[in-house]
């Protein structure tokens, strides 16, 4: 069922110090934020040769990345995403195995502009754990 992995999300307080330190400390080639007032980030990635890291930095205190912040001052790892062929065939195939997807269960367009769920992190070891539409 699971595909590559997409990404790994990191929480950051201060988007663009954080792109500084990948972009002119470790060299690596990072996008321009863009800002999702619908998740409640702003979103930088980093390229990477097989993957991606997805600095992400609220926006607002409803944010939910402000309340992740609330909870770990220093930021931190976020959550990881997988890339599935059938968004919907492994939803139905998580909910059938007993794993809570987050929400209201439908697939939301995510930074990518694919399809994307997320999975309750007490069903997968303390990791929030993010599906994106291949």
């Amino acid at each position: 069922m699971l595909g590559r992995l997409n990404h790994v999300a990191i929480a950051v307080h201060d988007l663009e110090a954080a792109t500084a330190v990948y972009r002119d400390t470790l060299g690596a080639e990072v996008t321009s934020p863009t800002p999702y007032p619908e998740h409640g980030v702003k979103v930088v990635f980093v390229n990477l040769d097989n993957t991606k890291i997805e600095l992400l930095e609220p926006l607002g205190e409803n944010s939910p990345i402000a309340a992740f912040l609330a909870k770990n001052p220093s930021g931190g790892i976020h959550h990881v995403c997988y890339e599935v062929d059938d968004i919907i065939a492994a939803r139905d195939r998580l909910k059938a195995q007993g794993a809570r997807v987050l929400g209201d269960g439908e697939p939301k367009i995510g930074a990518h502009g694919k399809p994307v769920l997320f999975l309750h992190p007490k069903d997968f070891f303390g990791t929030l754990t993010e599906l994106e539409q291949a």
